[in-house]
């Protein structure tokens, strides 16, 4: 599977969507602000951590896949919940690169801040792209051997 760019889904999005997107990411980065003033910057930063756009969209792509089903005359709420879901695994897996971010770049920053910055990129990308493979990979080990599995307690059913 390639990841690549779609154009086309912006044409699938209404102006109100955005709308919703902007007050809700605002919202939260207006919590993290919140949250740093009140308890200190270290906790304001895990608040900002989160991906304030991620609660947004994952309502709208859930409604958008939901849409889709529900035009071709099918009911479409578990498309909508499971492409939310795979939404939300990406954001997890994203997340984990960016706790390897904080980790190098706090480690390293005392050093060189440039270099410190551009190495916690490169830690990113790395942690980012072999969680993503590592999912992947199980995923598909997992799949196969339970789909294996029914097969061998289905056939010893069968006469």
């Amino acid at each position: 599977m390639l990841v690549q760019m779609s154009p086309s889904a912006l044409k699938q999005t209404r102006w109100y969507e955005y709308g919703i997107r902007f007050v809700l990411g605002g919202l939260a980065t207006v919590l993290a602000g919140a949250m740093g003033a009140r308890f200190g910057t270290a906790v304001g930063g895990l608040f900002l951590a989160l991906p304030a756009i991620f609660c947004a969209s994952a309502t709208l792509i859930e409604s958008h896949e939901r849409r889709g089903k529900e035009k071709a005359g099918l009911d479409g709420r578990r498309r909508g919940r499971e492409a939310a879901a795979l939404d939300a695994a990406g954001a997890a897996l994203g997340s984990a690169g960016l706790v390897a971010f904080a980790a190098v770049f706090y480690v390293t920053v005392s050093v060189n801040s440039a270099a410190a910055f551009a190495v916690a990129i490169l830690a990113w990308a790395v942690v980012s792209v072999s969680a993503w493979w590592s999912r992947r990979k199980f995923r598909t080990v997992s799949h196969r051997r339970s789909s294996n599995s029914w097969r061998s307690a289905h056939r010893r059913s069968v006469p």
